[in-house]
This record gives structure tokens, C-alpha cells and sequence, in this order.
């Protein structure tokens, strides 16, 4: 099995940054409580300038850099942060396992599909780049050759060839091993993998046992340890606990953008989209604010959920200071994507989608409705209106029968022609017409309209078995200073009717 290794250095400061910008170049740690002490658990480029070291008190470093900040080091959100990043490159990679603290190892079986494992290289790297991480990736038939490769290894990516781990391994250093029998081999002198490697297998189980003939294996290229993919989560959230509670909108934007993206990278991942939401912010000191938000077609792009929820923030009024917010997908579907018309630009649609969604988050769930076919073929009840939800996918044999059937029976354009506003009751309207029977004008919003141009008739009959037969012939008539109408004769009583309009 191949797989890849994908190493963020310093992780716990990527993600600190990304977070919160200002941070960049500037010094600060990760500080965690150890026996009472405050010591640093991770800490920046300009930290580690300034003589700053992982496992020194907080008060020893600020003595070395009096400009030094510090932050809590929460390992739990450094996991979720992972959880994320993998979930993110499942439309690469169909599994992963995390390598806490700092990395991940991922199913590299679908290189195929990425032009080989260059190539899916480069699209991991540059999908992580997108939202600000910076990493390394190898990938490898074994799981220690990619995970020591990428820790300890020069190059930004690489690909280690079947049967060629030995030899890779071989220049790197025996901190590679990362373990207790490092220091065992380190008393005999040895200092890279290579060295390890060229001992007898039964010197070193002599010596070490068990645990130091997988070592050695390890450095001449083999490892059995079994992927175990990530258990999924089944329900989509995203958190995150505000260094200083805000008191205003504007501290919450680099937040927001940090969940969404998150969480619409995990959407992306699993081909999801997401159908309506819940943000819930915690109050300072107490207390929180649920904020629902509907969207008007399922998404996951995090610009527009950004402007959406942006917008939605601005009506509501809090009972304090936000000290942290959570991000829930409460509902969401297959991510078929959208097929834009030829011609059009997807920004306006784009555009378009935010107003419809603010109608819909600020208005509730049935400001948008979508029409769903009822069993009649009674134009003015052939729909009724619904709260909007995403039409299901057809699959299996259901969905190719229906294809073919949609297929083998093409109805003329003219036909399939239906206005996008119906009357629910068709409004009777006086005509003129010719001795011939030809449609002249006809009276419309109080005045006369001539009739520019006509199409039809389409027969529409049916109920006879019920109380309200119909026989109707319906023609398309674009009148005079309207624009197009659906209109119809009635067979029971001669007269005309308007049953709709079109756009």
C-alpha cells in the first residue's frame, strides 16, 4: 500500500497565526501547565531568535524577550485542527490517520487520478497552502519511511520508489527513530539510520529485543505497522474559544474566516454541502446566542457563508462580550455542483445566492420555497409551494429508469413552456377576435393590449372521471406593452382565461 506523510512544522504556531494574523513575525509561545509551572510548549520563529526553548518557564522566557506573548496550548484543538486538514483532502485521498502532534498520514492509492504521486503531491501542498499551512510531504510504501522523511527530510515533496526506502532513510539522523531505542543505539556510537541498518539482525535483537529489531527494520526499510484510517465524525462542527472576548463585529472576522474554512474544507472533502446552520456564541461571563442561518441553495463555499453570517451579525443584538463561538451544520447534502448557463458569470449568481439567503435567514425557512409536482395535470394545481430543501439524487435502477424514460419520450420546447408566475385560479379576460377566430386583442390591467405575436394551441384535458372536468387549448400570447402570457380557451364555455405570466 502506498501512502503519504504530510508534516506541518511547528504546527501548534501555523495555527496560531492563522487565527490571528497579527501574529506573524512577531514573537509568542504555547505555554502549558506542567507540576504547577507555566513552560513553553511550542513557541515562534522570533521566540526561538531570541534564545526562547520548548520546556522553559514562561517567566525565563519573557526575561529573554520582554515583547514575548503567550497563549494557552490546548492539544484537543490541535487535534481538531488535523481532523480538519484531513478531512479536507478526502476529495484527494479516501482516508487518514492523524500523527499528532504535527502531521498526518493519508491513503495515496488515487494517485492515479492527480497525474501520479507528484502530482497528488503538489495538490495536497497547494490545497493546504490555500488556508495558510505550510508543510512537507513524502510518499512511501511504509509508514515510518514517510512519516522520517518528511520530518527530518530537505525537499518540499518527494516520492520514495518501491524498495528504494533503505536507501532514503539511510543520511538521516538518528533522531529519526524517536524513540527508546534511539538512545540505545546512540550509546554504541551510531549516528544515522544507514549505520543502524548495517548492524546484524542478531546482534541487535541480542541486545535490544523485540522492540529494537522493529528498529532496525524500520531503518532498512520495512515497517508492517496497519493504516487505520480516521473514524469520521458524524455530525459537522467547528469551534473556537476567543483569546479576548470581542465586543464588536470586527474582531470577530478573522474567527469567522478560520471556522468556515475549516468547516467548508471538511464540507468539501466528504462532497457535502451544507443546508442550513447554527452559530452559537459564548457569552462573557455567562450565557450564549444561537444564530440560525438558512441558505438559499446548498453550499459549501466559505466566502459566501462569511458574508452571509456577516450580515446576519449585524441585526443581532448581544447580551455581552463573544468569548467563543461554535459553527454546526444542522442539515446538508450530496455537493453536486452547479451548471451555470453559457454566458453566465459566476459572480452574480454568487451574488445572487447571498441576497436569497439573507431573505431567508433574516425572513425564517419559508420565505423561500421551491415548487413540488403534485399528481395532476390541472396546470393551476400541478405544484404546490415547500420549504426549500435540496431534490434527492436518484440512484441505482429507479434513477436509470427514469433517465431512460426521460430519454426515449423528448417533448417539444414549446411544450415543456410554462410561466414562472401561475395563477392559482385563471382570471377570466374579455378578446377580440376575427370572424375567422383569430385572436385579436384582449382587455389586460384596465386597458386594451393587441396581440404581437401567438403560439399554439396545447390541448390540456383530463379529470373527466372527477367533478371538475377540463378541456382547455392553452396558447402562448405576447401582448402589447405585457410581454408573453399563458392563456386559455375553454371548451366548457368558449371564453378565455389567463393562467400566467412569463418573465
Amino acid at each position: 500500500m502506498r501512502l503519504g506523510y504530510l508534516h506541518f512544522s511547528r504546527f501548534p504556531v501555523q495555527r496560531k497565526v492563522i487565527e490571528l494574523p497579527e501574529l506573524a513575525g512577531r514573537p509568542f509561545v504555547l505555554v502549558e501547565e506542567v507540576r504547577g509551572q507555566q513552560r513553553v510548549a511550542c513557541a515562534s520563529t522570533s521566540a526561538l531568535k531570541a534564545g526562547v526553548k520548548q520546556g522553559m518557564t514562561l517567566t525565563a522566557a519573557t526575561a529573554l524577550e520582554p515583547a514575548l506573548r503567550h497563549f494557552p496550548y490546548r492539544p484537543e484543538e490541535e487535534r481538531r485542527a488535523l481532523v480538519g486538514i484531513g478531512e479536507m483532502l478526502m476529495g484527494l485521498a479516501p482516508a487518514f490517520q492523524l500523527s499528532e502532534p504535527d502531521g498526518l498520514w493519508f491513503d495515496a492509492s488515487a494517485a492515479h487520478l492527480a497525474k501520479g504521486e507528484e502530482g497528488l503531491c503538489a495538490k495536497v501542498l497547494a490545497q493546504c497552502s490555500e488556508l495558510g499551512w505550510r508543510g512537507r510531504v513524502v510518499v512511501a510504501s511504509e509508514k515510518f519511511t514517510a512519516r522520517a522523511l518528511a520530518r527530518h527530510g530537505a525537499p518540499r515533496m518527494s516520492v520514495v520508489p518501491e524498495g528504494e526506502s533503505a536507501r532514503e532513510l539511510a543520511p538521516l539522523p538518528l533522531s529519526a527513530l524517536e524513540g527508546p531505542e534511539q538512545t540505545a543505539f546512540a550509546a554504541l556510537g551510531l549516528m544515522t539510520l544507514g549505520e543502524v541498518a548495517g548492524l546484524p539482525v542478531g546482534a541487535v535483537t541480542a541486545r535490544g529485543g523485540a522492540a529494537g529489531m522493529r528498529a532496525h527494520g524500520r531503518c532498512r526499510g520495512g515497517d508492517e505497522t496497519p493504516f487505520i484510517a480516521e473514524v469520521l465524525e458524524e455530525v459537522l462542527e467547528e469551534q473556537l474559544t476567543l483569546e479576548w472576548p470581542a465586543e464588536s463585529l470586527e474582531p470577530l472576522q478573522f474567527a469567522l474566516k478560520t471556522v468556515l474554512d475549516r468547516l467548508c474544507g471538511r464540507l468539501g472533502g466528504r462532497k457535502r454541502a451544507a443546508v442550513r446552520m447554527n452559530l452559537t456564541l459564548k457569552l462573557d461571563p455567562s450565557g450564549q446566542a444561537v444564530v440560525p442561518l438558512t441558505l438559499a441553495r446548498p453550499t459549501a463555499q466559505a466566502k459566501m457563508l462569511l458574508e452571509l453570517t456577516r450580515h446576519r451579525l449585524s441585526d443581532v443584538r448581544l447580551d455581552g462580550p463573544v468569548a467563543g463561538l461554535l459553527l454546526r451544520v444542522e442539515e446538508d447534502c450530496e455537493d453536486r455542483g452547479q451548471q451555470l448557463a453559457l454566458g453566465d458569470a459566476p459572480e452574480g449568481d454568487a451574488a445572487l445566492e447571498v441576497v436569497l439567503s439573507r431573505l431567508a435567514t433574516a425572513l425564517g425557512e419559508d420565505a423561500l420555497f421551491m415548487a413540488a409536482l403534485e399528481d395532476t395535470h390541472r396546470p393551476e394545481e400541478a405544484y404546490e409551494t415547500k420549504t426549500f430543501r435540496p431534490p434527492p439524487m436518484r440512484r441505482g435502477l429507479e434513477g436509470e429508469l427514469l433517465q431512460s424514460v426521460e430519454a426515449a419520450e423528448p417533448v417539444p420546447e414549446v411544450m415543456r413552456e410554462r410561466p414562472s408566475r401561475m395563477l392559482g385560479t385563471p382570471a377570466t379576460i374579455d378578446v377580440e377576435m376575427t370572424a375567422s377566430g383569430e385572436l385579436l386583442a384582449a382587455r389586460l390591467g384596465g386597458r386594451r393590449r393587441r396581440v404581437m405575436a401567438l403560439v399554439g394551441p396545447e390541448r390540456l384535458s383530463g379529470d373527466w372521471w372527477d367533478a371538475r372536468p377540463y378541456s382547455r387549448d392553452y396558447y402562448r400570447v405576447h401582448f402589447e406593452g405585457l410581454g408573453p402570457a399563458w392563456v386559455f380557451r375553454d371548451a366548457r364555455d368558449g371564453r378565455f382565461y389567463l393562467q400566467g405570466l412569463f418573465d
